[in-house]
């Protein structure tokens, strides 16, 4: 099982309207509980002891929430955001060797530890990453399509119903040599998915996708629909 997790808070949160105009959009709250807080919970009920979450837009605002974390880590990103691969590339240090959780700040989840679904499946002897995914069916206030499409192996093909919740085990051996500062994971899954070496892993609960002022909403109405 990594022993680090990668959060992702540093967006601009544009998506959210009026709502990210004093505030960053990992602190939203959701359920009565700011986004960023949901994803740390699941990495102390994991028992992850080392915990990075990266921080550009008002990150001064996300430095005093985590305050009283304190094997929280802040990793800043300045003077530009440096998308998801450069964001962990930054990281790296703080994250220290060997393959890590990541895991996106505006997503709400109803059922098992996504950390712990993921390290029960991780398999590093022929895994480079391994993606935690969701059938459409399952997946609440989500805008678009799938991303991925899974073989017979568990391997991962690009296409299909099934939609990346944001959470993956990811060796960083290549984001450590990527030549470039800002990048994104998208350009590591496809180098591991051309070596036959990105996996996934399905999800057994829902998910919503808290990316728009709509998903509040529908990410609490999933929550209490879980509670009924």
């Amino acid at each position: 099982m990594p022993d680090a997790v990668m959060i992702f808070a540093a967006g601009f949160g544009t998506r959210m309207g009026q709502l990210t105009k004093d505030r960053p959009k990992p602190l939203i709250e959701v359920a009565g509980k700011a986004l960023l807080d949901h994803a740390l919970d699941h990495a102390d009920d994991a028992a992850v002891p080392t915990c990075v979450v990266n921080a550009h837009y008002r990150a001064d605002q996300v430095v005093r929430h985590v305050a009283s974390r304190p094997s929280v880590t802040v990793s800043h990103e300045s003077p530009d955001l440096l998308d998801t691969g450069g964001g962990l590339k930054n990281a790296l240090p703080a994250l220290g060797e060997g393959p890590v959780f990541t895991l996106n700040s505006d997503a709400v989840w109803n059922g098992p530890n996504p950390l712990r679904t993921l390290a029960d499946a991780w398999k590093p002897d022929h895994m480079d990453a391994l993606l935690l995914t969701v059938p459409r069916a399952r997946v609440w206030g989500r805008e678009g399509g799938g991303d991925f499409m899974v073989d017979a192996e568990g391997r991962l093909h690009r296409g299909g119903a099934l939609v990346y919740t944001g959470a993956q085990i990811l060796k960083t051996d290549l984001v450590a040599k990527w030549p470039e500062t800002a990048f994104s994971l998208n350009a590591i899954w496809d180098d591991i998915a051309h070596a036959g070496r990105l996996f996934g892993e399905e999800y057994p609960g829902h998910w919503a996708d808290v990316g728009h002022p709509a998903g509040i909403v529908t990410a609490e109405t999933m929550l209490r629909a879980s509670a009924l």
